[in-house]
């Protein structure tokens, strides 16, 4: 049982009243901090852009790769196991604390040990103080996994989103600062360490929960194995995604590295700072309701719809625009990213609806088959990767498109399986949002060309905003079009109405 003082950590009672409201203002909330996040990362990219070389983001990215790969292991999934479980107590987290503690501290010792293998595999002498540096990051990780879970089971958004902001602005300062000191590289690699330091501080402070020792026969073994369908499948996924990045830094060099990550990165920092807020709110709930089918399955289509309402429109803008995005946040160095940008913004048109399908597994606790489907997505992509590499960063990232559609709706059929959720439904949740989008992407294709005398600065504003007239007017004529559009208006007076 849970320790008195620590009762309201780990009670979820409350969470059930108004569980409408409360799900659209922790969305609100969440959103609002991804909104901040993203013009903060915004500007720092547009800044650092200016002052590093694509062969400093490349020798980022290679590091990132293999420093991923391997976080996504060391939770073990037990922040997953710890959100979706109906009830837990004291003593379990306690003793997942420390099993995640231990493995990062394990990791630390790994990574740093493999550090000149990975110099090695990547030709790049750098990586060896790189891989060093950034393996403690693993330890301090380690030791902030379920202090985070907590937050996130208690939908403690507000707190969250405090934590993110402060140690982005904290990681961001320091590498503005050493980037302008000379520092290359190695800016962005202090970014990355300072960000997990504040984030340790930030979630220990915010829960109030102290871990006790270790407890034997307390339930945990249901969770690890949960937890272990979750980190394998993290793991293959992230081998998977990252395989692009490895090959090319093999075999086509950092340089190469640099603009394909960069525009990889430009594009998914927008989508990103809208599909996780929804994702992280929804996940918590979905879990609440798993046993209320009607009620799961509205609740996911409203999700997909809203997620789909933004993400869409967004990326066809960004598709269209791609030449005076990257020449206006990056600027005229970059302009070889531009090719690439517009590749991968046609699998991004349809990856964050896609991807709510492995949701739906873990808010119903099906970690076997979303591992089973993790493998199967990871062996076609890689796949995908091998056999565009032969055409560099461009035959990857068209190999990446295909396969994204390839797997569309396999995916989807094995997610819905033996639930209240139908591939009908997905469909009447996102048709609207998608063809709005594809004509809003025809009316900006023939007005860029009368703006391009004008400042990126001006102009860029502009046909966003005309964009999104035009989106909203199409979406308006499709049926029970205006339906939904007053329906998003009332979750927005929803969220700001008086308790």
């Amino acid at each position: 049982m849970s320790l008195p003082k620590y009762q309201h950590v780990f009670d979820t009672a409350h969470l059930h009243s108004d569980l409408k409201k409360r799900s659209l203002r922790s969305g609100a909330i969440t959103l609002s901090s991804q909104g901040i996040m993203f013009l903060i990362q915004l500007s720092s990219t547009m800044f650092l852009a200016r002052i590093l070389t694509p062969r400093d983001y490349g020798i980022n990215a290679m590091a990132v790769a293999v420093i991923g790969l391997a976080g996504v292991v060391f939770s073990l999934g037990l922040s997953t196991a710890t959100i979706q479980r109906a009830e837990i107590n004291h003593e379990q987290v306690s003793t997942l604390f420390w099993i995640n503690a231990g493995i990062g501290f394990l990791f630390t010792i790994i990574i740093a040990s493999l550090s000149p293998v990975v110099a090695w595999f990547f030709k790049t002498p750098e990586l060896l103080w790189v891989m060093i540096t950034l393996s403690g990051t693993f330890f301090i990780s380690g030791l902030s996994v379920q202090h985070s879970a907590l937050l996130s089971r208690q939908m403690r958004f507000y707190s969250i989103a405090k934590i993110q902001i402060i140690a982005m602005v904290a990681g961001i300062s320091v590498a503005i600062i050493t980037g302008r000191q000379g520092f290359g590289y190695w800016a962005l690699i202090f970014n990355f360490i300072i960000n997990s330091v504040v984030n340790l501080i930030g979630t220990w402070i915010a829960t109030g929960w102290l871990p006790g020792r270790i407890y034997r026969d307390v339930g945990v073994a249901s969770m690890i194995k949960f937890g272990n369908n979750i980190m394998k499948f993290s793991l293959i996924n992230y081998f998977s995604r990252n395989l692009d990045n490895i090959l090319i830094g093999r075999y086509h060099g950092d340089a190469a590295l640099g603009l394909y990550s960069k525009a990889y990165q430009l594009l998914m920092m927008p989508i990103t700072n809208m599909r996780d807020p929804l994702t992280k709110v929804a996940m918590p709930v979905l879990s609440r309701i798993q046993n209320e089918p009607l009620q799961y399955r509205n609740y996911y289509c409203k999700c997909i719809s809203i997620l789909a309402f933004v993400s869409m429109p967004l990326v066809v803008f960004m598709f269209v625009c791609s030449d005076q995005l990257i020449n206006l946040l990056l600027g005229s160095q970059w302009m070889g990213a531009s090719e690439l940008f517009k590749i991968l913004a046609i699998a991004a048109l349809i990856q964050p609806v896609v991807g709510t399908g492995g949701m739906v597994l873990l808010s119903l606790g099906r970690g076997r088959r979303y591992f089973v489907l993790g493998l199967i997505n990871a062996i076609i992509t890689s796949f995908s990767f091998v056999c565009g590499l032969p055409w560099g960063a461009k035959g990857v990232a068209i190999s990446y498109v295909i396969s994204n559609y390839v797997l569309f709706l396999p995916t989807l059929f094995y997610s819905f399986e033996d639930t209240s959720i139908r591939l009908f439904d997905f469909v009447v949740a996102t048709y609207k949002p998608l063809l709005a989008s594809l004509v809003m992407g025809i009316g900006c294709f023939f007005l860029i060309p009368f703006l391009g005398h004008i400042s990126p600065f001006i102009s860029m504003p502009i046909c966003f905003l005309v964009c999104a007239g035009l989106y909203l007017t199409a979406f308006g004529f499709f049926p029970n079009g205006m339906t939904s559009l007053l329906n998003y208006y009332s979750y927005g007076r929803l969220i700001f109405e008086r308790r």
